[in-house]
């Protein structure tokens, strides 16, 4: 009997390093995580240990292809991660200094200097983005400015999967989305950007090789399969940025994909279209997309699961389940109140900014004293749901309006999130019961290994098998109004901190 054939993810997460083994019928087989530590040195800024991305990598994938033995064979491997999050390594590839996640804003006044000095429409015509801190380029400058003999000693900068595909492989490069966050990639031209590249003084041989997200990178050497209990040559498929590959994941292909919107909602949420080319409007961020001739476009909340677990730690509850439990019994209430009173308003920005306005902070609003934790449960949900609702509204505003939403990750956990989601937006929500990121990477490596027909079909039966969330004629009006008093509050200036934190380096 010939074995199955299965797809392996590695997915280097903001959370930690996981590995899952896909069947291409769409079937989870299993999957392996393991958590690493995120530091917070000063208020804005959050780090993490490259070297734990390749460890934790390696610890799972093994472990990963030990529990699969017998049950299949792992006939191609995909690589994806958060984006973006950069580390500044040596000759060797060794780092330098921590790496800085994507929510780390220390580069605020950079990322300033960057739009002052090329303009924000031709940052945006170039390269697909307007700089923020939240930026690879603008956190290379941060460590120019302020930590020059790190600078001086960095030979590359590479971000969490290009690290994990140099630990696996050797080989040192990068895939077009990742290069799209730095900001210095020609989004339409697909290469590196000269002009913006001098205009700041960045060397280019300080950014990797750039490859198309579906290209094999290289076999598995054997060495490293023997390490990790693998056959030698195994395909390993460089793959793209954790949000492009949850598009890919969750059907967005091709025309077809057309007013589809993937929501990969796991500690943070990033959504994404899938268009044929970049929209004008500054506010929409571009990537290139994983398969040819098409761009991706992305706007996120830095802090939506994020904001679930920190409820569950601050208002008291053992669990998730505790939490989701008490925030359904008090949804069951809100027929009885005016919207408005209904329950607290809860902002879920609790990263210390956000990556479009550093300034913006986390608050719960119109708190009574007849609110119990229940509400308090309810708003944090409702808020997650309401920030969501926000971004897509621009990205409708842009000329890219959303007909329906796919939501994969532990985001799709919550049916009262999702129900939530469909309220505000008035369309169908999908819950998909896989994780998008780590299927689509999976399915992006079972293409490139010549298995096109049987990642296309394992896809659809991932998506005919989604629960549906739909609107209600009751909530709608309701969530209409939570989400126009959500608006003026997230707009107020008592919810911005109202001085830019100076960026200096930790004493």
């Amino acid at each position: 009997m010939t074995p199955r054939r299965l797809a392996a993810a590695v997915d280097v997460g903001t959370t930690g390093a996981r590995a899952a083994a896909f069947g291409l019928d769409g079937g989870l087989v299993a999957e392996v995580r393991q958590r690493y530590r995120t530091r917070v040195p000063r208020p804005g800024w959050a780090e993490q240990d490259a070297n734990d991305w390749a460890d934790g990598a390696m610890t799972v994938l093994g472990r990963l292809a030990r529990s699969v033995a017998g049950r299949g064979v792992i006939s191609a491997i995909g690589l994806t991660g958060q984006c973006p999050t950069v580390v500044p390594v040596d000759s060797a590839a060794q780092p330098v200094a921590p790496g800085m996640l994507y929510r780390d804003n220390r580069a605020v006044a950079e990322a300033a200097d960057m739009r002052a000095a090329i303009g924000t429409a031709e940052f945006h015509r170039r390269t697909g983005h307007v700089p923020e801190a939240f930026h690879v380029g603008a956190k290379v400058l941060w460590l120019q400015r302020h930590e020059p003999e790190i600078y001086r000693r960095t030979a590359c900068f590479l971000q969490p999967r290009d690290v994990v595909l140099h630990r696996l492989t050797g080989v040192l490069a990068t895939d077009e989305t990742h290069a799209n966050a730095t900001l210095f990639y020609d989004l339409r031209g697909r290469r590196w950007d000269e002009k913006l590249l001098a205009t700041f003084g960045v060397d280019r041989t300080l950014f990797p090789r750039v490859v198309p997200s579906w290209q094999i990178a290289a076999g598995l050497p054997s060495t490293v399969a023997a390490q990790l209990s693998l056959a030698p040559g195994i395909p390993v498929v460089i793959g793209a940025a954790d949000s492009q590959c949850a598009a890919y994941g969750a059907g967005l292909a091709g025309t077809s994909a057309h007013g589809l919107t993937s929501e990969m909602a796991g500690a943070s949420s990033c959504l994404n279209s899938v268009l044929p080319r970049p929209l004008p409007d500054e506010r929409i961020t571009h990537y290139s997309y994983v398969t040819p001739d098409l761009y991706c476009t992305e706007l996120g909340v830095n802090t939506t699961g994020a904001a679930l677990d920190w409820a569950v730690r601050r208002l008291g509850y053992a669990d998730h389940a505790g939490l989701a439990g008490d925030a359904e019994r008090h949804a069951r209430k809100l027929g009885r109140f005016d919207p408005v009173d209904a329950a607290p308003l809860f902002l879920p920005y609790l990263g210390d900014g956000e990556r479009d306005d550093p300034a913006l902070r986390g608050a719960f609003i119109g708190v009574s004293d007849r609110h119990d934790r229940p509400a308090l449960a309810f708003a944090v949900m409702e808020g997650v749901a309401l920030a969501v609702a926000a971004v897509l509204r621009e990205l409708a505003e842009a000329g890219s309006p959303t007909i329906e939403l796919r939501v994969g990750g532990g985001g799709a956990h919550y049916r009262l999130v999702g129900q939530l989601k469909a309220e505000l937006l008035g369309l169908p929500v999908l819950h998909l019961d896989v994780d998008p990121a780590g299927f689509g990477v999976a399915m992006l490596a079972a293409s490139a290994a010549g298995l096109a027909d049987e990642a296309a079909a394992a896809i659809g039966t991932v998506l005919a098998r989604a629960l549906v969330l739909r609107p209600t004629r009751a909530g709608e009006p309701r969530e209409a109004a939570r989400f126009e008093w959500f608006s003026k509050v997230r707009d107020a200036a008592a919810v911005h901190r109202p001085v830019a934190a100076k960026a200096g380096p930790a004493k």
